[in-house]
């Protein structure tokens, strides 16, 4: 049975490396890296102290002040993110029918920052002064709730959080509603803002963050044999998703296509990933068959690729197994190496950067690469940004709890 196509018709980003999609796009093709001291706290004690941060952000550019107050920066920063793409999308929400259109948006953490500062001050004041906005603060169905509510949208909104996987899966969710007619349009991605005392204390005492504090720009350097840990992000990254049928009565521009979905679960460890990866290649050969492909026809992977020594050996190995001896010869990248980690909100950020790369015909680069990793021996576009005239790209996320997720996307061809 013919399935239904669905498109990629407007980006929205907020991200340590640019505020709006052509300062992100010009961010990866220069290489730049967003990374540097904290600033957001006082991280002097935590070993732990850097971070990719949004720049130059005012929530007041998006919210009235009285609401500023009332969300949490994730809530802020998702709503810059979906006001950009639908505006790229040139969707004329007055003609539209907004019961048609859903909002499909997640995070992994959620409102972090409101739910500490909350408890720090209940801790000294006591809980009769917690705010009365702290529950919808911190609520990760707050984000798209409060994007609904800003544009009016009533089609539906989710929230599937999977860790560091959210992104992606919420992406193929996405896809599915829009297939089994759920919706004609969805607003869909993450948002995640975890640098605050309890996210970078807390994974720093996993001794999961790089301490490369000295040298900020260099510590996130995916698949190099010196890494030493992720370094943690924070921004938003929403898409617009579209019935290709829709989206060609009203003559959008279409970015690329999103073509499947698969989720798989290692059941072995709660942070650590299965060395074996079975659970791995079977979620990237499963949306690879399900997207109508073979591994054949897969022309780059953006990789999870966090800079941690466990997941980019386990990564680098699951793809020598699913490309076999073609594995050298295809293209892997990890923008983590420029942006950082930014948790649930990464494979969202990282699909944006997909779709640039479908557009400008450009793979952008690992940065930092600087040392051969046996355990790490496949094509990771060291440093330099790359031509390429790419047709599909396998996007893969994986997340704390075993989640695996990958998505397929591909140019439109008509």
């Amino acid at each position: 049975m013919e399935r239904t196509r669905v498109v990629i018709t407007g980006l929205g980003i907020v991200s340590p490396i640019g505020n709006n999609v052509p300062a992100f796009e010009a961010g990866l093709a220069a290489g730049v890296s967003g990374v540097a001291p904290i600033t957001r706290f006082d991280a002097s004690a935590i070993s732990c102290r850097i971070a990719g941060e949004v720049k130059g952000f005012n929530p007041e550019d998006y919210f009235e002040k009285r609401d500023v107050a009332r969300t949490d920066r994730v809530q802020q920063l998702a709503l810059a993110a979906a006001q950009e793409a639908l505006l790229d999308s040139r969707l004329d929400l007055q003609a539209e029918d907004r019961e048609r259109i859903a909002v499909y948006v997640t995070s992994g953490i959620g409102g972090g920052e409101s739910l500490e500062s909350e408890v720090l001050q209940a801790a000294v004041r006591g809980p009769s002064h917690l705010s009365p906005f702290l529950i919808p603060k911190m609520l990760v169905d707050s984000i798209p709730g409060t994007i609904a509510q800003r544009f009016k949208l009533y089609g539906g909104t989710s929230s599937v959080v999977s860790a560091c996987a959210s992104g992606t899966q919420m992406l193929g969710e996405a896809l599915e509603a829009i297939r089994r007619g759920d919706a004609d349009v969805i607003v869909t991605g993450a948002s995640d803002a975890a640098v605050t005392m309890t996210g970078i204390g807390a994974f720093a005492n996993m001794r999961a963050l790089s301490t490369r504090n000295d040298d900020p720009g260099h510590a996130s350097r995916p698949f190099d044999k010196e890494r030493d840990g992720f370094v943690m992000g924070e921004g938003a990254g929403i898409l617009i998703l579209e019935q290709l049928d829709h989206a060609l009565a009203r003559g959008a521009r279409i970015y690329g296509e999103i073509l499947s979905q698969a989720v798989t679960s290692d059941a072995y460890h709660m942070t650590s990933p299965d060395p074996e990866a079975k659970q791995i290649v079977r979620a990237m050969r499963t949306a690879i068959e399900r997207a109508g492909l073979s591994p054949l026809d897969i022309d780059y992977v953006n990789a999870h690729g966090t800079s941690t020594p466990a997941n980019d050996r386990t990564e680098s190995f699951a793809l020598q197994t699913l490309l076999g001896g073609r594995a050298h010869l295809v293209p892997v990248s990890s923008t983590k190496s420029m942006t950082g980690h930014l948790l649930g909100a990464a494979g969202a950020v990282e699909t944006v950067a997909c779709m640039l790369t479908i557009k400008n015909r450009l793979i952008y680069p690992t940065i930092n690469y600087a040392t051969f990793d046996p355990e790490c021996p496949l094509d990771y576009v060291p440093n330099v940004a790359r031509s390429s005239d790419v047709q599909y790209i396998l996007k893969s996320s994986f997340g704390f709890g075993g989640h695996n997720v990958c998505i397929v996307l591909g140019r439109y061809a008509g």
